[in-house]
């Protein structure tokens, strides 16, 4: 499934991990994870930095990130039972806005079986406006940032 042009990221890209146990109803009739599970682990490994970070309190925080743009390339499949780790990083931070960039990897495979990435804007929990990024938050996107071409 990998063309020549363009080879998975390995671990080494990533900033943060978390593991994920793939689940037996993440499987679809192709005895595969269905891609729209993905999407799910990515918002877990994320939202789980955050909280481990001590930046999101997903019940209180007054400020939270919305997510607003998402995409993944599939490489390689990933079933039940496998353990996944979720590499993650960040691309690019702006006044309100962070991209992050999202490898999924199977059991200890160094490359990639799927990567991704996703956009949270900062909005205010009350009016869903959006809102300069805090400062505790930013600092935590820093730790994760790598250059976007690397």
């Amino acid at each position: 499934m990998t063309s020549e042009k363009y080879q998975p990221p390995g671990r080494d890209r990533f900033r943060a991990f978390e593991l994920i146990q793939t689940r037996w109803h993440d499987n679809d009739v192709y005895q595969h994870v269905n891609n729209v599970i993905y999407y799910s682990y990515f918002d877990t490994a994320v939202n789980k930095v955050l909280v481990d970070r001590g930046v999101l309190n997903i019940a209180n925080s007054s400020v939270v990130g919305l997510v607003i743009e998402t995409q993944c390339k599939y490489f390689a499949p990933i079933a039940f039972p496998d353990l996944i780790t979720v590499g993650i990083c960040t691309t690019h931070i702006g006044n309100s806005s962070v991209r992050y960039e999202i490898g999924i990897f199977r059991n200890e495979e160094q490359r990639a079986s799927a990567v991704g990435h996703f956009v949270h804007v900062y909005v205010d929990r009350t009016t869903n406006r959006p809102v300069p990024i805090p400062d505790g938050v930013r600092g935590v996107l820093n730790d994760l940032k790598v250059s976007a071409s690397s």
